[in-house]
């Protein structure tokens, strides 16, 4: 029950009808709408200032913290970047305020996950390179990201080196003779996974928002698989699409 009351006012809290600043209904009333015990209205709040959606102080009702939630644009970070820019994610990121960074964690030849496989066209137990890292802003971690690349275009470039790339990946592929031509997203929510619970300093088992996107090349030719972790009740995904 305290799941489903806090599930409700979560939404509330999202959909902005519960605006940053406002005082939650009171225990009483929220006793009165669910049909819930003090104990239990106690609990679904607690678990709202876990997940950092509210603030409850002593003696006062409980708010809604400042606006949490940002809507991030999968579409700006395909484009390679300018010649010493920054990683397009660090630009778009910084737009919402505060101070974006990556944090390189993992660089490694690794058997990827069977998904993953199937969009690079691996054989079957055939490697790949594996760029692990975890994505912040404000020295929060945001997204834990891991980039799959074809042993046969990364052997010999700086995707095998454990260093962060300037400009990021897509502007190395292009300068490497494989631009980004076409990104192809597949989005869907789940409970995470031990992993993605630690690295993203989850409160609970909320769903994160798991996305695969392939980036393709011309021919067609997949050159890069991204697997993408990010909180599900902090962050939304906005696509845009012209009717043809």
């Amino acid at each position: 029950m305290h799941e489903r009351i806090a599930a409700d006012l979560r939404g509330e809290i999202m959909s902005g009808d519960l605006a940053p600043g406002d005082n939650l209904p009171s225990t009483t009333q929220l006793k009165a709408r669910f049909g819930a015990s003090s104990a239990t209205v106690q609990k679904a709040l607690q678990l709202l200032k876990e997940e950092r959606l509210v603030i409850g102080r002593p003696g006062a009702a409980v708010t809604v913290r400042p606006r949490r939630q940002r809507t991030m644009h999968p579409a700006a970070y395909m484009a390679p970047a300018a010649t010493g820019a920054p990683y397009r994610w660090l630009t778009e990121a910084s737009k919402h305020g505060g101070q974006a960074s990556t944090k390189l964690l993992e660089v490694a030849e690794t058997v990827p996950p069977a998904d993953v496989a199937v969009a690079l066209n691996l054989a079957e137990g055939a490697s790949a390179l594996l760029r692990r890292q975890l994505l912040l802003i404000n020295d929060e971690p945001v997204e834990l990201v891991k980039c799959y690349y074809p042993l046969g275009i990364a052997r010999g470039t700086a995707l095998m080196e454990r260093r962060r790339i300037k400009g990021g990946t897509p502007t190395l592929l292009a300068g490497l003779g494989f631009p980004p031509r076409l990104s192809v997203d597949k989005v869907a929510a789940r409970v995470p996974t031990q992993e993605e619970y630690s690295a993203l300093q989850l409160p609970s088992s909320l769903p994160v928002l798991r996305t695969l996107r392939v980036l393709y090349t011309d021919d067609e030719r997949p050159i890069e698989v991204a697997v993408m972790a990010k909180a599900g009740h902090l962050y939304e995904l906005q696509y845009e699409f012209t009717a043809e």
